[in-house]
């Protein structure tokens, strides 16, 4: 049953899906990893806030991504679908923000990893939860 599901993922039809989502995930973590160095190195603000700030802005970005690329055989069209869409991966994301900064937080306060490398582990850690949530909820099927 394992190594099905494993190939599965390998060469089944969500491992395209798969594979699309996590090249955005990285296109907006990049972003995001940015955005916070801005928020944290240059303009002074705290580590969580920042990260807080920077993932709010890149929910819309991956959600524009996603529905275009990842999810195209099932995107949200018209503009009731689009939007409710929109609403249903920002709850998504929205519920994944404290997942990923109680890992930043942890490895930064407690670990004493750096906090952009700390950032990025959240990011994979709550990546998990997001996948799920998107494609069953946010797109309605996988």
């Amino acid at each position: 049953m394992i190594r099905s599901f494993i190939r599965s993922l390998l060469s089944g039809p969500v491992a395209v899906q798969l594979r699309r989502y996590v090249v955005v995930g990285t296109t907006t973590a990049g972003v995001q990893m940015l955005l916070l160095w801005l928020f944290v190195d240059a303009g002074g603000a705290n580590y969580l806030l920042g990260a807080t700030v920077a993932i709010e802005i890149t929910i819309v970005m991956t959600y524009v991504l996603n529905n275009a690329w990842t999810f195209a055989s099932m995107q949200n069209t018209g503009w009731a679908d689009y939007l409710t869409g929109l609403v249903k991966t920002n709850v998504v994301r929205g519920t994944a923000i404290p997942i990923q900064l109680a890992v930043l937080y942890a490895l930064v306060d407690f670990g004493s990893v750096q906090y952009l490398l700390a950032n990025a582990v959240g990011i994979v850690v709550s990546g998990v939860y997001r996948y799920v949530f998107d494609a069953k909820w946010t797109w309605g099927r996988t």
